[in-house]
């Protein structure tokens, strides 16, 4: 039987905001959230240009079809072309609705970059809902060096950076990460199940009564919980 290694360096949740984004502009105005996947260069049009695979998530169509459009309206961004789109999907990221595309952009208008440039490397999908960011990122530097990084990140971007969590590693710190890919209402359902002993033996708690308490229908509650256990309860 192999052993995985131990995780190293510092890792970080960091929740932030800077401008001239059109992900955060967009998820400022509309309801769902982006996920920024794998991130590479191409050439085009004799100057260089960034492309990235992304998520756009909703918890119906028509929502993350106005998420789209505002995307591609944007004047920071460039082409648009779609990848899959995905209904009641089980994935990590997911709302009702997701669809996949790779978009085109200038790579100062991202956060990413500078983060790597600072030695801030993301172990997961960033997410972005109501004009925020979040990024999972691991340090491999010295722990003492991390404000001094991010002060730099702060003053070149301008951008407001808050550590949300910080600790060396492990499984709590990746169960942290797999709770923020989930939507809002999948993971505030989740808490709530674990919050009122729906988990303990005998349950303390019937679905019915979180539902009410949730202020959703029975089927709507148990859409958002089933889809948080497929993420969480698999690690």
């Amino acid at each position: 039987m192999s052993t995985a290694p131990p995780e190293m360096g510092t890792h970080l949740t960091l929740d932030l905001w800077h401008p001239e984004c059109w992900a955060i502009q967009a998820t400022e105005e509309l309801p769902g959230g982006v996920l920024a996947h794998a991130i590479y260069d191409t050439i085009g049009g004799g100057s260089a240009k960034t492309s990235g695979i992304f998520t756009a998530y909703g918890e119906s169509e028509s929502e993350v079809t106005d998420l789209l459009a505002h995307i591609e309206s944007s004047s920071l961004t460039g082409e648009l072309r779609e990848v899959e789109t995905r209904f009641d999907t089980q994935r990590v990221a997911s709302g009702t609705v997701s669809y996949e595309f790779f978009l085109e952009y200038d790579p100062n208008d991202m956060i990413c970059p500078q983060l790597l440039e600072h030695g801030f490397v993301h172990n997961a999908p960033g997410r972005i809902e109501d004009g925020r960011e979040s990024w999972h990122v691991c340090y491999a530097g010295e722990r003492s060096e991390i404000t001094s990084e991010l002060d730099s990140i702060r003053e070149r971007t301008e951008a407001e950076i808050d550590i949300a969590r910080i600790s060396s590693g492990g499984q709590e710190d990746r169960r942290s990460q797999l709770l923020n890919t989930l939507t809002p209402k999948q993971r505030n359902a989740f808490k709530l199940a674990q919050e009122r002993g729906y988990y303990e033996w005998p349950r303390e708690v019937s679905t019915r009564e979180l539902a009410d308490e949730f202020g959703v229908a029975k089927t709507t509650f148990l859409g958002h919980l089933r889809r948080a256990e497929s993420v969480l309860l698999d690690f």
